[in-house]
């Protein structure tokens, strides 16, 4: 939680500091989507986890064409992943649950391709995760918790996405965050008792529908 909060307060503070940066016209909003979430280099058998994120986000703009905005969001956000692989059906390990749940502070900057009221527009930039909870059910015993499988703390990741905005209140957006830590320090360790040092990233896809309030 330390690292969530020094991080996020690293960049208000750069936010700050900016001569363009407009906090008296911030606008605020809601924001809710799914999401498909995978670790690479984790579990064997390894599929996704369909799951959710909900919040609220904020939206300050630096410049004053609007064009350019820094979008900061607190969610919960569900990620993690299963071990449903259509290959392993059948196999030990197919059922199982790796749900990793956090609170989320991504911090976006934010660029509408022109003024027009209705556009497209890309977004950028770091998303801090606090690991809320964490559960897993039916899997084999080296990725339990209290052996290998227990996740980080704190996830660090880039995200980037596009979308498009209605009369700039109801937006939707695909975005795609890269986790850049390990997920899984503990896991050491390959299913076939190999050792790895390949990172567990965690990598989620998401599709959101966000209300920016006048």
């Amino acid at each position: 939680m330390k690292k969530l909060i020094l991080g996020a307060a690293f960049l208000c503070t750069a936010m700050a500091s900016a001569q363009l940066v407009d906090f008296s016209q911030t606008r605020f909003g809601v924001t809710a989507g799914g999401n498909y979430s995978r670790v690479r280099n984790a579990h064997n058998p390894s599929g996704p986890r369909y799951t959710f994120q909900a919040g609220v986000l904020a939206l300050i703009p630096i410049s004053n064409d609007d064009m350019f905005y820094i979008q900061p969001e607190l969610v919960y956000y569900g990620a993690g992943e299963t071990g449903k692989d259509k290959a392993a059906k059948g196999r030990l390990g197919y059922d199982a649950i790796y749900a990793n749940n956090y609170i989320s502070l991504p911090i976006y900057f934010k660029a509408y391709f022109s003024e027009a009221e209705s556009e497209f527009f890309g977004m950028v930039g770091p998303r801090f995760s606090y690991l809320l909870n964490q559960k897993v059910t039916n899997a084999l015993a080296i990725y339990t918790i209290e052996q290998k499988g227990k996740a980080a703390p704190f996830n660090f990741a880039i995200g980037a996405g596009v979308g498009y905005s209605y009369k700039r209140q109801l937006e939707f957006a695909l975005r795609y965050d890269f986790g850049v830590n390990d997920t899984y320090p503990d896991m050491k360790q390959s299913i076939t008792g190999a050792k790895t040092e390949q990172g567990k990233s965690q990598q989620v896809l998401s599709a959101t529908l966000s209300y920016i309030f006048e």
